[in-house]
């Protein structure tokens, strides 16, 4: 692998037809984001499903690469673009979100300049649909996240971990030794942190690094989503993954 290709940061988004039309403003906030010198991004975005509705919003520039595949969810399609990603660090960046200025850059520093730690994430704002914007209560300091402490978290406060999973920035190696993205039908981005969490320890940034969309067409809105017998069992595996994964004494750094 040449120098340039290990200096590189993978940005995977999944996308599906609803959620094409906000692929441009995805882009240009990654376009927006600045890098030390010697490092690039690529941006792999994989459309879950086929059909004609999403190409024609993948912007047409050579560190842009479109696949389409199978429907199987936002993980499913996130994993498969896996087998293209080039670059030691991965960054998750929903089709419907925006990096904020600095995102990258700040990710970047934080696990280059600290071996040990396997992933990163920073605060992230609502986007509401009239353009307003609204954080989170309860983020953490800035600074190392210890092992087990979003699981611990995620336990007490009715499965809302205290970090966001959209903001996601994951060394590519740890993320293919988890296997990815949970198969699961929601929560697979949630069940991949608590993985890291159990086997990691990570870094929060204090700075917002992502607008987080909402709007009334997103997965996370619909009623499937919070049906209580199918979020139940999601909570459970999900638990129950990263409790095994800490049990079993594996550890990264």
């Amino acid at each position: 692998m040449s120098a340039a290709v290990t200096r590189r940061i993978t940005v995977v988004t999944a996308v599906h037809a609803p959620s094409a039309r906000f692929l441009p403003e995805a882009y240009r906030s990654l376009c927006e984001q600045r890098l030390p010198d010697g490092w690039e991004w690529e941006w792999l975005v994989q459309q879950d499903g086929h059909g004609d509705e999403v190409g024609s919003y993948v912007p047409d520039d050579a560190r842009v690469s479109f696949r389409q595949g199978r429907a199987g969810g936002p993980g499913v399609a996130r994993t498969m673009a896996l087998a293209r990603a080039q670059g030691p660090y991965v960054k998750v960046l929903d089709a419907d979100d925006q990096l904020l200025p600095g995102a990258l850059g700040r990710d970047l520093a934080a696990l280059a300049a600290r071996p040990d730690l396997g992933w990163a994430t920073s605060r992230a704002l609502d986007l509401l649909p009239d353009g307003s914007t609204a954080g989170f209560p309860g983020d953490p300091e800035e600074g190392p996240i210890e092992r087990g402490t979003v699981l611990g978290h995620w336990s007490a406060n009715g499965f809302r971990a205290q970090v966001h999973p959209a903001t996601l920035f994951v060394r590519r190696e740890l993320l293919l030794a988890l296997g990815g993205w949970m198969a699961l039908p929601a929560s697979e981005d949630t069940g991949l942190l608590l993985a890291l969490d159990a086997v990691s320890r990570g870094w929060f940034t204090a700075q917002a690094g992502l607008l987080y969309r909402k709007w009334e067409g997103q997965v996370t809105g619909r009623p499937a989503h919070t049906d209580p017998v199918e979020r139940e069992a999601r909570m459970a595996v999900v638990a129950a993954r990263a409790r095994a994964l800490a049990e079993f004494g594996w550890r990264y750094g």
